[in-house]
């Protein structure tokens, strides 16, 4: 970011992605009254610029173009330029990508985007060199041949921006209900099997995402149907992916996706969000498989996210950038020279082996990017070890690498704090914290919410979407209220302090009153108190993100079995309905709204672990539970001090006497284990597991 251009009005907000900008001489305003009104009053188009702190892409537009006093003159005189991170308003860039991807066939950031004063669409697209070049038009070109459109065809671009916004807008408005296909698990099962590479793993081709919420609903069509192939899908896309360059090899953490189908080049950037829903997975793997490398792989990330991603006030940050000295991925990459000044010629070649560096560069400037193409045992053989001490050896080297690592300029961290990816890392500690019995991962859930509960919420009860430097705003969406109300189930079910539950409950009260659609069902992703804008959606699709609408169906059946409140469960039913067409027709779409059809068409079930807190016996039953795979299940700790009104399974249970577990579905309880060794064999009936 260049600060010889006096500070424009960016200066004054929170966002790191807007402060970049805050010097360029073009004359940017944040969106809000101030430049929707200068736009009516000047009766010019919006400029709409839409982008994060971690996109190398901004990053690069941002210099060819924003710093060009050529363009930012274009600029001044023919539009109303708006600048928008994405991850503080999701509701404008879901609106305005849907824009793009209409008008280009695909989508992206930056996103630019040009805009009525009515804030209706006309013309969109990503990264537009400043001058025309790679078959993309100039955006010098685009900002004249638009201003003289503008004023030329006025009548053309408003009825083409009109019939735009009324297809966007009617998405929110048409009805897609209707029965629950009764196959429609087994329908998603052959999609997710049409779109998977057997070699590789993952889904789809490169650029190659994670798929994380595709990857949980996986696992269990592995546990329901039993099949081997459906647990291989799960297995090789989750080895591919921990051995390939997308996972951090040395300092843990997934970056953003894969350029190439081997999962091999990432883009750099490193989000909070994509973390906090692997995790998850790799917990759950570890569970059904047994498999340490998954274990590994989720601490690792947990262990990133503890490391880099706390802020000062217990809360977790959003994401870190892909360029580091103003170059992609130069943190992150190594030469053999490097390799042998911090390891020693012989521990140097072993490491090179180990990671793939000695079979020639893989990425620019004759670097590499640390990658396992090969196993233990092969390796070993070469060097005529054990692949026990081979593997020592090399955690040894992966420590010292890391730690020369440390002294190389890190990435800049955004360390603004979005309320819904909280929710996602809340999930991630505390299932992690229950598989591993980890109190760290515990204690850090723990802080996070309290923050976000305690300062990132209205006396009124709604939530703010994000905070940073002291100054909570920005009016929450859908999903920060259905991630943080996971997140807070997940963490009840960790500690079973009932507060959590409380403040679940008191959210779902928000989030009904002003997003659930009353007449047709589901929740739109704004609210009754949200500034009006062009639509209204429910996006119920899975994104980048798993669907909020999904992720409030699971909550509300949950919440149901937790509390026993029969209401919830009839709201989650109805809201899964309302998706019924969609889910019939494109099972491969929706996978978040699949989890919570698996939770009700498997048959939940409900574990009470009854006991004194100190009770040695119940800890033991309780490690039982959390050591297994059980997706469909909820948890109960029921001791002398639960409120039985408020949960209750705890009733006439807990109370005195000793340990014992419980399985209760289908509203019946069977009788309890009173021992260590059979509520194993209780857990072990009913566990999910491969082989």
């Amino acid at each position: 970011m260049s600060k010889h251009h006096p500070a424009n009005r960016l200066a004054g907000e929170t966002s790191p992605y807007l402060l970049q900008h805050a010097h360029n001489p073009v004359d940017w305003y944040p969106w809000g009254p101030e430049a929707l009104e200068k736009a009516r009053d000047e009766d010019k188009p919006i400029f709409l610029s839409i982008g994060y702190s971690a996109c190398h892409w901004c990053h690069v537009m941002e210099r060819e173009s924003f710093e060009d006093e050529r363009i930012a003159a274009l600029l001044a005189r023919d539009f109303v330029s708006v600048k928008v991170d994405r991850e503080e308003r999701p509701d404008l860039d879901d609106i305005y990508m849907k824009a793009v991807q209409a008008l280009t066939g695909q989508g992206g950031w930056p996103m630019t985007v040009f805009l009525t004063p009515d804030l209706e669409p006309f013309y969109g697209g990503t990264y537009f060199p400043p001058f025309s070049k790679f078959g993309r038009p100039g955006f010098a070109d685009v900002l004249m041949q638009l201003a003289e459109a503008w004023k030329t065809r006025r009548d053309t671009v408003v009825k083409q921006a009109g019939r735009l916004t009324e297809q966007i807008s009617r998405e929110g408005r048409h009805d897609t209900g209707g029965a629950i296909p009764p196959d429609v698990l087994d329908r998603s099962l052959s999609a997710l099997e049409s779109s998977y590479d057997p070699l590789w793993g993952g889904f789809g081709s490169a650029p190659k995402f994670p798929h994380p919420t595709d990857l949980r609903l996986m696992l269990r069509h592995a546990a329901r149907t039993g099949r081997d192939d459906a647990w291989t899908i799960v297995t090789n896309t989750l080895d591919r992916m921990a051995h390939g360059g997308i996972y951090d090899q040395l300092g843990g953490g997934f970056h953003r996706y894969s350029t190439d189908e081997e999962w091999l080049v990432p883009h750099f950037e490193k989000m909070l969000y994509d973390n906090a829903l692997l995790v998850p997975v790799y917990v759950e793997a570890f569970l059904a498989t047994g498999d340490p490398l998954y274990e590994r792989v989720a601490r690792g990330c947990c262990e990133w996210v503890l490391r880099e991603m706390v802020t000062p006030e217990g809360a977790f940050a959003s994401t870190q950038d892909a360029d580091s000295e103003g170059e992609e991925g130069l943190f992150f990459v190594w030469t053999k020279d490097e390799l042998r000044a911090v390891l020693g010629k012989e521990r140097a070649q072993k490491a090179a082996a180990w990671w793939t560096v000695d079979e020639g560069a893989n990425f620019e400037g004759g670097t590499n990017i640390l990658w396992r193409k090969h196993d233990a045992a092969e390796l070993a053989k070469r060097f005529r070890t054990t692949p026990e001490d081979l593997a020592r050896e090399m955690e040894e080297a992966r420590a010292a690498l890391f730690d020369a690592r440390r002294r190389r300029v890190a990435p800049d961290t955004d360390d603004k704090v979005l309320t819904a990816w909280n929710g996602l890392m809340l999930s991630a500690f505390g299932l992690a914290a229950q598989a591993f019995d980890e109190p760290r991962y515990l204690d850090a859930a723990r802080r996070a919410a309290d923050y976000v509960l305690t300062s990132m919420r209205r006396d009124d009860g709604r939530l703010h979407a994000t905070a940073r430097a002291g100054r909570a705003k920005g009016e929450g969406c859908l999903d920060d209220y259905a991630f943080l109300i996971q997140g807070l189930l997940d963490l009840y079910e960790t500690d079973f302090d009932e507060r959590w539950l409380r403040e679940a409950m008191a959210l779902d009260e928000v989030l009904t009153g002003a997003f659930e659609d009353e007449e047709k069902g589901g929740y739109f992703t704004t609210g009754t108190h949200h500034e009006r804008l062009i639509a209204r959606l429910k996006s119920p699709q899975d994104g980048a993100l798993p669907s909020g609408n999904g992720v409030q169906a699971w909550n509300l059946l949950r919440l149901a079995m937790l509390t026993g409140r029969g209401g919830y469960a009839q709201t989650a039913e109805r809201h899964l309905l309302a998706f019924g067409e969609l889910l019939g027709r494109y099972p491969h779409a929706f996978s978040s709204l699949l989890l919570a059809v698996d939770f009700l068409q498997t048959g939940p079930r409900e574990w009470v672990v009854a006991g004194a807190p100190d009770d040695d016996a119940a800890r033991e039953m309780l490690r039982a539970v959390r050591a297994t795979f059980l997706p469909q299940r909820v948890v109960v700790r029921a001791t002398p001090s639960t409120d039985r009104e408020l949960i209750p399974l705890a009733a006439g249970r807990g109370e005195s006497g000793p340990a014992a577990l419980y399985l209760c579905r289908n509203y019946a309880c069977e009788l309890p284990a009173t021992d260590v060794a059979a509520s194993r064999d209780l857990v072990a009936q009913h566990a999910a597991r491969r082989g």
